[in-house]
């Protein structure tokens, strides 16, 4: 058969979207995989629902996956899927809104049954009355054709060979937008090799879809996007929670600290546990407490001991953990405290991104206890934003906090792989014996940071614990006078970080009078923002925020510098309020707060209003 036409195409979205056990997930990444190997740039975002099964064919049980990928450099998973591949009518009806006039749809019609079409809410069978009409629509019995492409394999069940759908739906769109097969045969094997049938079956599913998409006249053209322009190196594709494992067994090794992680499960924070459970080469230590404030205990106990101490969570495991971090900060030792955010309060949304507990990690403790708090801007900055806290943990002997989210925890984009010579040691500068009277609250002049002594070092005894301590001998201390000097030397410490991180730079390549100031993971939505504004011949400048206390020490001058300034985020104008107290600033807040992550063209259109207003 003469081979189809191929039509080249910049960029394209894809939403593979079913039930939570269709295998979205797993379709998706199989997908992203391949596309990295092929050098596009990418990025994902994976969205599931909470419930551990929510009941099949229901709408709160949709899981999608989308993933952006394209021949130059992108910032977001996309706004819109070109392509929505939707497995039941409930996949449909929760997404359909999202699908541009024109954009392919490809569905299962075995799924459009009487009974999944009432479940998703649905009058009649939008297939067969005229809804649909302004889409390309391929209705494809995935699952009829699925079963009878396997009903040769011997051991396969029917409900084995139905499950092997979404492996012909990826196969469909791997011919389509021409993505190479041998990686996912490759891993349907490995994946599969305790059931060898069971591989055989998908692998089977998978080569049927693809044969699908050559031999069928539904699709006249199969599509190709060319690989990216990017940085020589070796590339690997990464999430954020992946990323900031890493970044932390790195802080590990630079430092010569073992890594000693306190965590008790919590979506989304849970796989960064998990991940550093696979690592024990690197002497990291994983503690799956019976609670939050077990594990954060252990983790500060870990510290104490001469460890890097660090304890993961989301928004309602941090609240728990508040007490023993205002501990931390009392005693003056190293802990790194991970806050993967999620919708809220109490359970929320726990599958959502959200970016809403930033005034809780800066004053969410009893009395005067300031903390660092830095935030990451993209999965793979997971990893540098992580090294980050934990330098600055250890050099100031201070608690810190590190900000991520739901949405760069599960996304995913291509990560360069660094240098690992050329990343700078952590020096832990343990104290050591003098002979002389060990003084525990002693401070380096310059970074205010007291000694760090590992207990039973003979001469290095002193007194420990959550009691105010006496400046330099530390001992307990009730005199109203050492209180006050201990709350401002703890204070000073932390303000004194901003002299150690670089300032805050700005994108403003054309004189701008209107300032887009973002943090944490609104980084990709806001700079895709500001690239469509340009291109409109407007002009507007960027500032992206990593440090949130203390502020890089430029920030108030360039916030002072523009006429306007807007602030982005997904909570109420948490940013928003501490720039305007900070800096008298009369900074102007964009917030949604859906438990999805901006759109690029909603943050646009918010800025072209303040740039004409």
């Amino acid at each position: 058969m003469a081979s189809k036409p191929v039509e080249q195409l910049d960029s394209v979205v894809i939403r593979f979207a079913g039930d939570s056990g269709d295998g979205m997930q797993l379709t998706g990444g199989r997908f992203t995989s391949e596309t990295a190997l092929i050098g596009n740039d990418l990025a994902t975002y994976p969205d599931f629902p909470a419930e551990i099964r929510a009941p099949a064919g229901s709408l709160p049980g949709v899981s999608g996956f989308q993933l952006h990928f394209a021949d130059h450099d992108i910032l977001t998973p996309g706004d819109q899927p070109n392509v929505l591949v939707a497995m039941n009518p409930a996949a449909l009806k929760t997404n359909l809104n999202d699908l541009p006039p024109s954009g392919i749809l490809v569905v299962d019609k075995d799924a459009f049954t009487d009974r999944n079409l009432t479940k998703a809410g649905y009058a009649g069978n939008p297939l067969e009355d005229g809804s649909l009409e302004s889409f390309e629509v391929h209705a494809i019995p995935l699952t009829s054709m699925t079963i009878e492409a396997l009903k040769e394999i011997e051991g396969i069940t029917k409900r084995e060979a139905e499950r092997a759908k979404n492996m012909f739906a990826l196969g469909l769109m791997s011919w389509l937008y021409g993505r190479p097969t041998e990686g996912t045969i490759a891993f349907l094997e490995s994946k599969f090799a305790t059931r060898p049938e069971i591989a055989a079956a998908n692998v089977k599913a998978f080569q049927t879809g693809y044969a699908f998409g050559e031999t069928t006249e539904a699709f006249a053209v199969q599509y190709e996007v060319k690989p990216a322009t990017m940085k020589p190196g070796l590339y690997r594709n990464i999430t954020g929670n992946q990323a900031l494992a890493y970044g932390l067994i790195a802080a590990s090794v630079k430092s010569g600290l073992p890594l000693f992680l306190g965590a008790y499960p919590i979506t989304p924070a849970s796989s960064v546990l998990e991940e550093l459970a696979r690592h024990k080469n690197f002497g990291v230590r994983t503690f799956q407490a019976e609670d939050e404030i077990a594990a954060v205990g252990a983790a500060l106990g870990a510290s104490f001991g001469g460890s890097l101490g660090v304890s993961t969570s989301s928004g309602p495991g941090i609240v728990l953990k508040q007490e023993t971090i205002g501990l931390g900060i009392t005693l003056e030792l190293p802990l790194v405290i991970v806050d993967v955010q999620r919708a809220g309060p109490s359970t929320g949304m726990p599958t959502k991104p959200e970016q809403a507990d930033l005034l809780g990690v800066m004053f969410g403790r009893n009395s005067e206890s300031p903390v660092p708090v830095i935030a990451a801007a993209t999965p793979s900055d997971c990893f540098d934003a992580a090294l980050e806290a934990a330098r600055i943990a250890v050099k100031y002997r201070t608690p810190v906090f590190l900000l991520s989210d739901a949405y760069l925890a599960n996304g995913s984009e291509p990560w360069l792989l660094p240098d690992v010579d050329a990343i700078p040691p952590i020096d832990p500068n343990f104290a050591e014996a003098t002979g002389e009277e060990f003084q525990p609250y002693r401070r380096d002049e310059q970074t205010l940071a007291r000694p760090w002594a590992i207990p039973g070092t003979a001469g290095l005894e002193h007194r420990i614990g959550g009691l105010e301590k006496q400046d330099v001998t530390g001992n307990v201390s009730y005199d109203p006078d050492n209180h006050d000097l201990m709350v401002r030397l703890r204070a000073q410490k932390v303000a004194g970080i901003a002299q150690d991180i670089p300032e805050l730079e700005v994108d403003d390549p054309d004189g701008a009078k209107t300032l887009v100031l973002s943090w944490g993971g609104t980084y990709g939505s806001v700079a895709a923002a500001v690239r469509r504004v340009r291109g409109a011949g407007k002009t507007v400048a960027h500032a992206h925020l990593r440090y949130l206390n203390p502020f890089p020490r430029n920030t108030g001058e360039i916030l002072r510098a523009y006429d306007k300034v807007l602030v982005p985020e997904i909570n109420l104008g948490q940013l928003q309020k501490l720039v305007r107290a900070e800096f008298l600033v009369d900074a102007t807040g964009f917030n949604l707060v859906r438990g999805i992550p901006f759109r690029a063209g909603e943050v646009a259109a918010a800025i072209d209003a303040m740039v004409d207003a």
